[in-house]
Parts: structure tokens; C-alpha cells; sequence
């Protein structure tokens, strides 16, 4: 699909003093200062677009930061998409991945979501993980590093009550990686949890 540049951002680039852009932000933008990327043309996008096409159009190591909240889990290629926003982020730049987790029950009753997410999915694509679990990369190339991964237990309203005691929860299991791992190994489907969000750094490029 061709690309709509709808606030004239690639001409501008150069007097842009901080590019982030905001993947899949739909007309809920949550990051004001961000690029809007989507494919569909929403009050809040400012590029419409394919994702891969978008991050192909802008120039290597051009973007300081990307966020992304409930889009991952509809793109067909993750790998493909990690191997761009390896392009396009700048070195100790960082990428933020927000996704359901695979123990939440609602993932599973929107039929465009394509794949599973849980602590150590990104691991599969990074040299640095927080975890004592370590994970083949099957190839892939490694240049993010895992910052931080965190366990999100809540509920939507209007089950205001449920929303307070998984709050609770979750600041327990999230208190050190250690209990993070014992819940998703042994717990995950006595307390499911809503999100995952992940915090990956792009690593510095070898000399």
C-alpha cells in the first residue's frame, strides 16, 4: 500500500530533534510527542502505511525510540520487524513492546492476533537477558538486549474490585525476576496475567 505522509514528516527529519515513533497507535495515541505509524488513516496517525514500509522509508539509525502497545501480536513477521527497527533505532535507543499475554483469555477471542507472547519470547532475539532460563536464538540475528520485562495483571471494567487484587498480585510477582519465572512456570493459568511489557535496548554497532 502507498504511503501517506499526512504531516510532512520525512522532509522535516533533519529538524526533528528526537524521532519516536509509536507503531499500530489506531486513533489512541498514548505518546503526544510520537510519529503515529498505522495502516489505517486514524485522527492520531500521522504516517499510513504498511509497518515494514514505513520503517523501510526512514533512513539507518535515525529513530531514538519506538513503542508499540497491543500491535505486535497482529504482525505476521516478528522477526522481520525486529530486523528493521534493528535498522532504523539508534545505538542504546529503545524499543517498547506492550502485548497480552499468552495466559490472558481475551488474546484468544480477536481473530487477528497472530502469535503468543510471554517473558521469554524477545529473549529468542536478544544477547542479554535478565533471566536465569536461557533460550536458543535459532539464528537470529542478536542486536537487542533485554532491559526489563514486566508482568501486568489487571482487569477492565467493569470489574473495578478484580482490577485492585491483581494489582496486588502482580507487585509481588514483579518484586524480582526470580518470581517472575515461578509464576509463568507454575502459576500462570491459577492467575492469568493481561500484559507483557518489554523494554529492549538496541545493542552498540561492532567497530
Amino acid at each position: 500500500m502507498a504511503l501517506i505522509d499526512k504531516k510532512n514528516i520525512f522532509p522535516r527529519m533533519d529538524s526533528i530533534p528526537n524521532i519516536e515513533l509509536e507503531l499500530g497507535c489506531g486513533n489512541g495515541k498514548r505518546n503526544r510527542q510520537a510519529i503515529g505509524v498505522d495502516m489505517l488513516d486514524c485522527p492520531d496517525v500521522d504516517i499510513v502505511g504498511d509497518v515494514y514500509e514505513v520503517l523501510a522509508a526512514f533512513p539507518a539509525q535515525s529513530v531514538d525510540a519506538v513503542y508499540s502497545y497491543h500491535f505486535v501480536e497482529h504482525v505476521p513477521d516478528v522477526p522481520r520487524l525486529l530486523a528493521e527497527l534493528a535498522r532504523v533505532v539508534k545505538p542504546n535507543g529503545y524499543v517498547e513492546f506492550v502485548a497480552p499475554h499468552f495466559s490472558n483469555p481475551y488474546f484468544y477471542s480477536d481473530p487477528t492476533h497472530r502469535s503468543f507472547y510471554g517473558l521469554y519470547t524477545f529473549c529468542y532475539f536478544a544477547n542479554k537477558s535478565p533471566f536465569a532460563r536461557h533460550v536458543p536464538t535459532y539464528g537470529y540475528k542478536a542486536e537487542f538486549s533485554i532491559a526489563k520485562v514486566d508482568l501486568i495483571f489487571k482487569s477492565t471494567r467493569p470489574f473495578i474490585v478484580r482490577y485492585g487484587i491483581k494489582r496486588l498480585i502482580g507487585s509481588f510477582f514483579n518484586s524480582c525476576t526470580y518470581l517472575k519465572e515461578l509464576y509463568e512456570e507454575n502459576f500462570c493459568y491459577l492467575f492469568p496475567c493481561y500484559e507483557v511489557r518489554y523494554l529492549l535496548r538496541r545493542q552498540e554497532l561492532a567497530a
